[in-house]
């Protein structure tokens, strides 16, 4: 349940300006998540979403270094929500639960991997991007023995 919650969080505040836990709290009641403010709390804590900008919304904390914690983080949420990976040539596919793949790309974009270029996340699939094909073997690898597959 937490990590689909999550999810639609992170959606909510990417698709429109939202300026409060209550909005917040109301359009993940209409969405099937009734929450209380410590639970929206704890997941916006947790989610690194800050208020900011001209408009004083949320949105995700734009990641100025790799912090230790990002790595532990990232390693904890490949062991917790990776099922799969796929690579074709420089491109590698992750599948996850229902609802964990933006948790997982987000955590993934904030370890800010050597070998990754970019991401792209759906619902249970992550489409990474490596630079090229050696890099993306590499990855792989790495991503294979953080999933225990």
């Amino acid at each position: 349940m937490k990590p689909r919650r999550q999810a639609a969080v992170l959606e909510i505040v990417q698709r429109e300006p939202i300026r409060s836990q209550e909005q917040l709290r109301r359009r993940l009641r209409s969405r099937g998540f009734d929450v209380t403010q410590a639970t929206l709390s704890r997941d916006i804590r947790e989610l690194g979403l800050l208020k900011g900008g001209a408009d004083r919304a949320y949105r995700p904390a734009a990641p100025v270094a790799v912090s230790p914690s990002a790595v532990v983080l990232f390693e904890r949420a490949m062991s917790e929500y990776l099922s799969r990976v796929d690579r074709v040539q420089q491109l590698v596919m992750l599948r996850t639960g229902p609802g964990q793949a933006p948790l997982l790309g987000v955590a993934l974009d904030r370890a800010q991997l050597p070998e990754v270029v970019g991401t792209v996340a759906g619902d249970d699939t992550i489409l990474v991007v490596a630079p090229d094909v050696r890099r993306a073997r590499t990855l792989e690898r790495r991503l294979r023995e953080l999933s225990s597959q």
